[in-house]
């Protein structure tokens, strides 16, 4: 059986996976600038990259199946060892199609990752931490986000290295290809998940016996659940999010490059960091406010400030643009989990197979930026990120008609000055 330590340790195996699993998925943003101008690409050929990525989330309800069939430990790794394979197809030969078929294959390693991670952190960290744990690994998720735009910004400014005293960036030098200083972030990447899968094989997983939220149902089921009007609306209300929150972070770069004369690789890459770490505090936040008032309300709040967020960040001066931005990304923060958690109370049975259609909205990253860039092409990319708008009414629409069976447990004022009183 194996130990108490052992579970906790595997715990901040997997606490660690979603910083990987954020580092690689996040840095698409500072990147694209960079891709765009060495790859002579237009605004919508820029706009396949992200949805090379996350089209492959269409892998996660077969990636339910690879758990349920050969266990938690052969899904991560082999997801790992797909995630060095995706970054090394581009390092080898750096092209337009090579960073296409890279992006899916890491995307579709990333989905198979998070299928595997959930239900072996509720079985290692208890079902009595499965909560505190949840929020513990969007910090995690944060803080890589965060990290992420300055690594790439370090590799980009002192690459290529001439000295012979770094061994780090010499290795760096010697293996991109000329004037593509960028690409170095896909060898680190490898190199990472590489580390990765030596650190897991190490350890012995528990069995994981995957309970109903977590479990998928057979195709029929599935079939049957996609003609549900209310499932409809929720899958599409996480296609919406996840399009706005990329929609946004991977265009801002290229965004203030274009209108405000903004260096990618310093001042933008940093905007970037800024937006996810915002998210990340704002998640915090967010769980005492769910606490204290309503789950439509909190989101019904944040979507209207994101209105006025994207239009300051899109049509203001840049001063205003660049701290707008961020802004957009601490908004974002109460916005996935509420919808998640509205449309699984709405429902009241196959939360399972309902997890696993719900997760593949997350493909939401891949249309929105795509028609992003494409309009940006023909109407500058300005009045392509207006696309942005559509995806936050169409999640205001749901903040105002959502009639979930189940409402999210708060504090009344009665008990908060209750507990105030103990207090003190």
């Amino acid at each position: 059986m194996t130990s108490r330590y052992s579970n906790q340790t595997i715990v901040w195996m997997i606490m660690f996976g979603f910083f990987v699993i954020s580092f690689v998925t996040n840095i698409l943003g500072p990147i694209m600038p960079n891709a765009t101008k060495d790859m002579h690409l237009t605004l919508t050929q820029s706009g396949v990259l992200p949805f090379a990525f996350f089209i492959a989330y269409l892998v996660s309800i077969p990636a339910g199946y690879l758990l349920e069939s050969r266990g938690s430990k052969f899904t991560i790794l082999s997801a790992f060892t797909l995630g060095i394979c995706g970054a090394l197809i581009f390092c080898s030969n750096a092209n337009y199609l090579t960073y296409l078929i890279s992006l899916f294959v890491i995307g579709a390693s990333v989905a198979m990752l998070q299928v595997a991670f959930w239900p072996l952190l509720r079985t290692c960290g208890g079902e009595e931490n499965y909560s505190f744990l949840s929020v513990l690994t969007q910090v995690f998720f944060g803080a890589a986000s965060f990290l992420s735009p300055f690594v790439f910004s370090y590799l980009v400014q002192n690459l290529p290295y001439s000295g012979n005293d770094d061994f780090f960036l010499t290795t760096m030098t010697k293996l991109i290809p000329p004037n593509l200083e960028w690409v170095s972030i896909y060898w680190l990447n490898a190199a990472v998940m590489c580390g990765m899968v030596i650190f897991i094989a190490l350890f012995r997983f528990p069995r994981i016996v995957l309970n109903a939220e977590e479990k998928l149902d057979g195709t029929k089921t599935i079939a049957r659940l996609l003609q549900n009007e209310t499932v409809l609306i929720y899958f599409f209300g996480i296609f919406a999010y996840v399009g706005m929150e990329q929609g946004i972070s991977v265009w801002i770069t290229q965004f203030l490059q274009d209108y405000h004369g903004v260096d990618p690789n310093t001042t933008g890459a940093r905007v970037v960091a800024f937006f996810w770490a915002l998210q990340c505090i704002g998640s915090f936040i967010g769980i005492v406010l769910l606490r204290l008032v309503d789950v439509r309300t909190v989101l019904k709040s944040f979507l209207i400030l994101q209105l006025a967020a994207l239009s300051a960040a899109l049509f203001c001066p840049r001063t205003i643009s660049i701290l707008a931005f961020p802004v957009c990304g601490f908004l974002t923060s109460v916005m996935y989990g509420s919808v998640f958690s509205l449309g699984m109370n709405s429902l009241d049975s196959h939360h399972g197979s309902i997890s696993g259609i719900f997760c593949t909205g997350i493909i939401g990253g891949a249309i929105v930026p795509l028609i992003v860039g494409t309009l940006g092409h023909y109407t500058g990319l300005r009045y392509g990120m207006c696309f942005v708008y559509l995806t936050i009414l169409y999640l205001l629409y749901i903040s105002m008609t959502a009639r979930p069976l189940i409402n999210n447990k708060t504090i009344s004022a009665s008990e908060l000055f209750k507990m105030k009183r103990k207090s003190s």
